[in-house]
């Protein structure tokens, strides 16, 4: 495993309670940095709990952590959001968006909401946190995008996210051009079929199709992805950006 380095760098991943976003914050604290749990407060509280327990386990890195609620799809959270976090930590040095719902349907019955929510977390908040992000962002800052395979290849069923993930990489396009003079780099990531919670609405046997059509025979971890997304925050990577990087086992 290689060793990362980032002390004292503030780390932001969104939606990071649980699963892939936890995962990406754990590697980020074992290398150092500040971290900040990012949670959308949901009616039973369980996002709350979880970004607590994820902040614990953190903490025994011996680093700080901060825990900041925020529904990423409203431009007026995501701006309280960065203030508390340039009040508290002075500004930011890495920004991960990783917020992401899914709401599969066929398009023949997809309705306007499940179209619109989808959109709005997975791509409209990943525009508010990287614009207003950008503000408290240090020059030679990173920023990584979540996207996904189902952005490049369409999955049947996920219209609405796989067109919000596709526009995740144009963004991150537009947005690499755009940020390159303050030596801002900004590039993506397209997990496949990872183990994280949003697997538990699949049925098995259509996870066991998913698994025989990757070559590596098997899902992917979340520390593999987290492991992709230290690599574009690192000082060594300064002269990749624009980029999206496929972790599908060879499956695409």
């Amino acid at each position: 495993m290689v060793r990362y380095s980032f002390p004292n760098k503030v780390v932001l991943v969104t939606g990071s309670s649980r699963g892939l976003g936890a995962a990406i914050l754990e590697g980020f604290a074992a290398a150092g940095a500040i971290c900040i749990v990012n949670y959308f407060a949901d009616a039973d509280g369980r996002n709350r709990r979880d970004a607590d327990e994820t902040a614990e386990r953190l903490r025994r890195h011996g680093v700080p952590v901060h825990v900041f609620e925020a529904d990423v799809s409203r431009y007026d959270a995501v701006a309280t959001l960065m203030k508390h976090i340039a009040d508290t930590c002075g500004g930011l040095d890495v920004l991960v968006n990783n917020a992401g719902i899914v709401r599969d349907r066929t398009v023949k019955k997809m309705t306007p909401d499940e179209w619109q929510s989808v959109r709005q977390t997975n791509l409209d908040g990943v525009f508010y946190c990287s614009k207003l992000g950008a503000e408290i962002l240090r020059d030679g800052g990173r920023i990584i995008n979540i996207a996904s395979i189902s952005g490049v290849a369409g999955f049947h069923g996920q219209a609405n996210y796989a067109a919000a993930k596709a526009g995740v990489i144009a963004l991150t396009k537009v947005l690499a051009k755009e940020l390159a003079r303050r030596r801002i780099t900004v590039n993506a990531v397209a997990p496949g079929v990872i183990q994280t919670p949003m697997l538990d609405g699949l049925k098995p046997e259509t996870l066991a199709e998913y698994v025989k059509q990757i070559p590596v025979g098997r899902v992917g971890r979340p520390e593999e992805v987290a492991h992709a997304v230290l690599f574009f925050a690192c000082e060594e990577s300064s002269y990749i950006t624009g980029q999206t990087l496929p972790i599908t086992g060879g499956w695409f």
